[in-house]
């Protein structure tokens, strides 16, 4: 089994904009040390850590953890798109066989259609040339958008991080469900079951989280839906083990073969399998 999506962070590096004191339950340092006991309880023997900070020098942290610590298969950095030289970057950074993909902080942009602009085309293309995934942190506005980067590079390889994060506490499963379907047409998405959780505060448990399970689920299939649990943000809505538990339920008539894709065997395809 594999967690397809957790986060390591050390808040006197001072490169997290978005992790304040008003984040209490967050705003700690979190590392292997305390990931380690989790993973062994739920019997999970490799994991994929993500980028939190949008800077280079904790790209090279996490990287450093990872060729350290014998559980992080592989790691999701960032690049800036928006640097002239931003295709020799992703190049320098490939060079590290733990790179396994990048992300772009697209959900902190405001520009809408940043995506979109012309400028970035050499820089995916430079990562699809070095076989890495596109991780796209993105939400539910950012969808047609996601949509049209596909059709422009239908080569790359693209996880929607936290399912484009729908708007679950005001229950609206509209547009969002018909535009993550359209992304979902192109064979080369993936879509990580992660982060819903935290969408839901203050909703409670797997019956009002269905919808949109059922949704992601339905639109990706058992061959492309990667398990993750967002640690430590997963600790705003209730821990990992709640999380694995409303998933686990909602995953229970799935049959075995789909759940173990989706709980490890994906995410080692997706992005693992081309490194």
């Amino acid at each position: 089994m594999i967690d397809a999506h957790h986060h390591f962070w050390q808040v006197d590096r001072g490169d997290y904009g978005w992790l304040t004191p008003a984040l209490a339950p967050l705003y700690r340092d979190f590392g292997a040390g305390d990931l380690s006991p989790i993973l062994a309880r739920h019997g999970i023997r490799a994991t994929i850590l993500v980028q939190a900070a949008p800077t280079l020098a904790e790209t090279h942290w996490l990287l450093d953890i990872a060729h350290r610590t014998p559980f992080v298969a592989g790691v999701v950095g960032w690049v800036d798109f928006d640097a002239g030289d931003a295709p020799d970057r992703v190049a320098a950074l490939a060079r590290d066989p733990k790179l396994v993909g990048l992300r772009p902080m697209v959900q902190d942009i405001g520009d809408d259609d940043w995506l979109l602009r012309p400028s970035h085309a050499p820089v995916f293309d430079a990562i699809v040339a070095h076989g890495l995934v596109f991780d796209a942190l993105v939400l539910p506005r950012h969808l047609p958008r996601l949509a049209g980067v596909i059709e422009r590079h239908p080569a790359l390889r693209v996880v929607v991080d936290h399912g484009a994060k729908p708007r679950i506490r005001a229950r609206e499963v509209e547009p969002w469900r018909t535009d993550l379907a359209i992304v979902a047409e192109h064979p080369g998405v993936a879509c990580k079951l992660s982060g819903l959780a935290t969408e839901a505060r203050p909703l409670d448990g797997a019956p009002e989280l269905a919808p949109w399970i059922d949704a992601i689920v339905e639109s990706f299939g058992e061959g492309r839906v990667l398990w993750g649990s967002d640690w430590p943000v997963v600790n705003l809505a209730g821990g990992y083990d709640r999380w694995r538990a409303i998933t686990q339920h909602a995953l229970s008539g799935m049959p075995p073969a789909g759940r173990d894709a989706v709980l490890g065997g994906n995410a080692a395809r997706v992005y693992l399998g081309a490194r």
